[in-house]
């Protein structure tokens, strides 16, 4: 690539050469997932044995076998060392096995299985192994029937042989522990009766960080922290992922009641994706980091980001629903509010204080601001130069000075704009938000805000920015000419509104018997470029919750003498058709939760907090699949991977953003990627029947590469784009959903994929 520059970890001759003099050092966890070793990733061999797509892939602690679980039921272990299968397990789930474990200190002789039966079944693999491989020989050792919908995922502690705990999308986290029985259910008794239920999230999904939790939280991925390993983590149907302290949470109970959702340590969820109201972006993956210090998010719909899971710093980057509406708004700014986008990285070391001026630039990052300023010009594509800006301000935060960090904060925020991917309208204004506290008057930061809001259809918040940038420069053409832009758009907008009755109702024009949603009122109808903005509005898991409601929105006229506040609020409550007055009072927050007290005696919810992102990762595109993985690479975590739609998987440098390595993995998608615990090797699967062993072999270090499916395109410019036209498109247009609930699936699902990229 033309535009490329070196990474962080070093030269690894260096590296090694290094051993003889500092002994003491573990340079294995240098070397093993080193830039120079991913770059040269390629296909070393492709795993046969199953007969359907491949769900769910592990390594056990070190390293020397894999387990497999696929839609064929079957589990499958495999020798690391020759890279073939040993033994196979007739499991007796009824469907697609979603998730696969070994039991911690076993021997590697417990394996336990999660499928779409809703069954957890553990076996014993010294005596499947002593029965041989007849059919029907592999009874389990155990079977727990205890959830009533799909098991999504699985979480094992470290040290502990004797329990796991099981994810589903019935909105349960259960606890089976080997020691108390080996079925669940016992004869005679009900799903209901079980006393396993760790975590009762049945009324636990989430709208928005005001809202308080009503609807049944679906999981789809839990995880165990390996070095805390009390702290639980889980993600599911809303956008917004948890993490619990297990010892501070209820005695195990049984489904017999739902029950309110317990307290949770943080929410995790970027600022930008925590208010959208009714939309199907949902999460399909949650991960620790090795040391336990940070979480992978990846969304269906949306992108994979990194949070902070260090509870001491974490505070840093919390934010409350308050915030959200702050960052856009510019009565906030004037009044010296803070606007909750934190500096990336500040945690780090707070001894590191933020340059107040002007400070020599490393001649690193004057010529990285060349490169974003030759993409801002058009020389080059903008993802290089928003690479650039990324690497300035994400890795030499400390080491720029204040006005090396505006120019690059508000360079990166243009490049944000004419990019328009998926909310890249929302990290624009971020970065304005970031330069405008080093300078208040920026103009430029001020033009780049409306522009940011404009595409977002809050017209009215970007004609506010526009008109004091305008005061600023008021002889300047590009921001007279941005604001007669911004100007013909909020006129365009009024216009559409419809009309306002006398009642002080609002109202706008939808189609007749269309179910609206806060979302769509926020934001309006977006353009088709647009879209590439604005929230996710396919059909989801609110619509059912949604029926049989009226929506109506209050407007309050404002003084139109105080021209610095927004002129209209909207506040907006949802009435059901048949809701008696104490309904209506819960639907908005003010009974059964544990809240501030308010007049009449009743509780009211108090909003909670979140804790913001860190660091995002594009490219890839996560819709089809509700198992798409996002890991962590390296026993540092020093990288971040994901699979993608497209068939292939992506790699990350965790701290940058930065895109190291684009692999072909699979004629259809990629859902699992897991990192061998030791050495620089990744295993994938996905729709195919195979599973894919990468390792550095390849003579060429290179940003993309061949898979088994075939030739790769030499540009990755193209691969992404075409993710980003993807991200607009349904789940139904891209895979046909309803297939990968039959075991039966993958063939067809295959084909409609393959038909689907060549069309």
């Amino acid at each position: 690539m033309s535009h490329s520059f070196g990474f962080h970890d070093g030269n690894i001759t260096d590296l090694i050469n290094r051993r003889t003099l500092h002994c003491r050092r573990d340079y294995n966890h240098d070397v093993q997932m080193h830039s120079s070793l991913l770059r040269r990733l390629s296909l070393e061999r492709e795993l046969e044995g199953h007969l359907g797509c491949v769900n769910s892939i592990a390594w056990n602690a070190d390293g020397s076998l894999l387990v497999s679980g696929s839609d064929d039921t079957q589990i499958n272990i495999w020798s690391y060392s020759n890279q073939k299968l040993i033994h196979s397990i007739d499991t007796g789930h009824s469907t697609n096995i979603f998730c696969t474990k070994f039991v911690p200190e076993t021997s590697d002789e417990l394996v336990v299985s999660g499928a779409g039966d809703a069954e957890v079944r553990v076996f014993n693999l010294s005596r499947s192994m002593r029965n041989g491989l007849e059919e029907g020989s592999d009874n389990p050792s155990a079977v727990f029937r205890c959830h009533t919908r799909r098991v999504k995922k699985l979480a094992v502690e470290v040290g502990n042989p004797n329990v796991v705990w099981s994810a589903s999308e019935d909105g349960t986290l259960r606890q089976h522990d080997f020691r108390e029985g080996a079925s669940c259910p016992p004869a005679g008794s009900s799903r209901q009766e079980c006393r396993n239920i760790l975590l009762d999230l049945r009324r636990g999904a989430k709208k928005s960080l005001e809202d308080p939790p009503k609807q049944c939280l679906a999981l789809k991925s839990c995880d165990i922290s390996s070095t805390r390993p009390n702290l639980l983590l889980v993600g599911g149907s809303d956008t917004f992922a948890r993490l619990y302290d297990r010892r501070m949470l209820p005695i195990l109970s049984s489904g017999q009641e739902k029950l309110l959702p317990p307290p949770c340590v943080n929410y995790f969820c970027p600022l930008h994706l925590s208010d959208l109201g009714n939309s199907s972006l949902h999460l399909t993956h949650v991960a620790f980091s090795p040391y336990g210090e940070e979480v992978l998010l990846s969304y269906s719909g949306e992108y994979v980001y990194l949070m902070d899971a260090n509870i001491a710093s974490a505070h840093k980057m919390s934010y409350t629903s308050r915030d959200v509406s702050k960052v856009t708004s510019l009565s906030s700014l004037r009044d010296g509010a803070e606007t909750c986008i934190p500096m990336p990285w500040a945690s780090f070391n707070e001894s590191l204080p933020i340059n107040r001026g002007a400070s020599p630039v490393d001649d690193r990052c004057q010529k990285l601001f060349q490169i974003a300023e030759k993409s801002l010009k058009g020389e080059t594509d903008y993802f290089y130069g928003i690479e650039a800006c990324n690497e300035i301000l994400d890795y030499y935060v400390y080491k720029i000075g204040n006005a090396m960090m505006h120019k690059t904060l508000c360079t990166r925020a243009s490049l944000f704009l004419k990019r328009r991917w998926r909310n890249d309208s929302q990290m624009a204004i971020r970065d304005c938000n970031r330069a405008l506290k080093i300078n208040p008057s920026s103009t430029r930061a001020l033009i780049s805000m409306a522009e940011a809001l404009s595409a977002l259809d809050k017209h009215e918040e970007a004609l506010e920015f526009a008109s004091v940038a305008l005061s600023l420069a008021p002889t300047d053409s590009d921001v007279m000419e941005k604001v007669e832009i911004i100007k013909k758009a909020v006129a365009a907008a009024e216009a559409d509104k419809g009309s306002t009755g006398g009642d002080g109702t609002f109202r706008r024009n939808y189609p007749a018997g269309t179910l609206v949603s806060v979302s769509d009122f926020i934001y309006g109808i977006e353009s088709d470029d647009a879209s590439l903005d604005g929230p996710e509005r396919e059909d989801s898991i609110y619509d059912e919750e949604l029926e049989g409601h009226e929506t109506v929105i209050s407007a309050e006229v404002g003084d139109d003498s105080e021209p610095n506040i927004f002129p209209r609020s909207r506040s907006f409550r949802f009435v059901s058709r048949v809701d008696t007055p104490s309904d209506f009072a819960r639907h908005n927050g003010s009974s059964g939760f544990t809240g501030l007290p308010c007049k009449n005696g009743k509780e009211v919810y108090q909003p909670e907090s979140a804790i913001d992102m860190k660091q995002r990762y594009v490219g890839h595109c996560n819709i089809g699949t509700d198992i798409k993985q996002a890991s962590f690479l390296g026993q540092r975590g020093e990288y971040v991977a994901s699979g993608s739609d497209d068939g292939r998987w992506f790699i990350w440098e965790k701290k940058t953003g930065r895109l190291i390595k684009i692999l072909r993995g699979d004629d259809a998608v990629v859902n699992c990627i897991q990192g061998h615990p030791y050495d620089c090797t990744v295993a994938t699967s996905g729709i195919d029947n195979t599973i894919k062993i990468w390792t550095p072999t390849s003579p060429v270090s290179s940003i993309v590469a061949a898979g088994a499916a075939g030739p790769e395109a030499s540009n990755p410019l193209d691969v992404m784009q075409e993710n980003q036209r993807r991200l607009c498109q349904t789940r139904e247009a891209i895979l046909p959903f309803e297939l990968l609930e039959r075991p039966s699936a993958c063939p067809s699902l295959a084909t409609a994929t393959s038909s689907l990229e060549t069309s």
